[in-house]
């Protein structure tokens, strides 16, 4: 571990240097950040055909190594900035191939709005579900192509991203673990998002660790008892998942780079990520 260098201001291209403007860490902050080197790393961006489009990504690997266990990292609102960099490599220094996928590339570049709510109204309400879908099947096959196993395939994400691991465990058919980090459970529907993963939790094809906090005020405790309901009732896959609370912990307490950051929740729970996984076959 060390300080992290934080260069303010964004490049042009989809990817920043540094954090998303709308939660830059003051100097204070910086001190908590965990920064992963990339020795021993094939670490940087690439980009992967999706639909047309050349997305940008963010991959981490053990160099020189092929056949590796593939994880799909799933950003929060704020893209693919510094910290779910850091992830990626943090799951690369475990084994892993990690590929974080710019979600919001057609839609705008959430890292230079300098609030939450502008990225929510600018980009992130007018990415539909079937889009991300296909863009991470589209990961998911350049995994496949690019030193990565497809049959041992994983996903996580982060709040937006959590939500988006429940419904991919619900869309491919050939995933084998997931681990979201306090995914929103039950909210409005509309065109771009028509379901919820309380509405799919009974049809999941991969087995989800759920992680959250019982101080998470987005997120009531009363919608994760749901879930653990719907999931008792659903496939296999459904009854073999798992919701962990932190009955102290906020939302975002994994973000290092945040108020939020509850460093034993987070530790612990990175743990337990890396557990499921391996105990699921990636």
């Amino acid at each position: 571990m060390r300080r992290r260098e934080f260069v303010a201001g964004s490049l042009t291209a989809p990817m920043v240097a540094g954090f998303a403007l709308a939660v830059a860490p003051s100097r204070e902050l910086l001190a908590q950040t965990i920064t992963t080197d990339s020795d021993g790393l094939l670490a940087g961006a690439v980009t992967i055909a999706a639909a047309g489009l050349q997305m940008p990504a963010y991959r981490a690997q053990p160099a020189g190594k092929s056949g590796l266990p593939t994880v799909l990292v799933v950003s929060e609102i704020f893209g693919v900035h510094e910290y779910i960099q850091d992830v990626c490599r943090r799951f690369a220094k475990a084994g892993y191939l990690a590929i974080a996928p710019n979600l919001f590339a057609r839609q705008g570049d959430p890292t230079t709005y300098q609030s939450a709510p502008e990225i929510i109204s600018n980009v992130i309400a007018k990415v539909p579900d079937t889009q991300v879908m296909a863009d991470l099947d589209a990961c998911a096959a350049w995994a496949g192509a690019n030193h990565g196993d497809a049959a041992r395939l994983a996903i996580t994400g982060f709040c937006w991203g959590g939500r988006i691991v429940w419904m991919y465990s619900a869309h491919h058919k050939n995933l084998k673990a997931a681990v979201a980090w306090y995914g929103r459970l039950s909210t409005s529907v509309n065109a771009n998002t028509p379901k919820h993963p309380h509405d799919i939790a009974e049809q999941l094809h991969a087995p989800v660790l759920g992680l959250y906090g019982g101080k998470d005020e987005g997120i009531p405790l009363v919608n994760v008892e749901e879930m653990v309901t719907r999931l008792s009732f659903g496939s296999n896959a459904s009854q073999a998942s798992s919701i962990h609370v932190y009955p102290d912990a906020p939302h975002a307490f994994h973000a290092d780079y945040r108020p939020s950051f509850r460093p034993a929740a987070a530790q612990d729970g990175w743990q337990r990520c890396i557990a499921w996984l391996r105990r699921h076959g990636v």
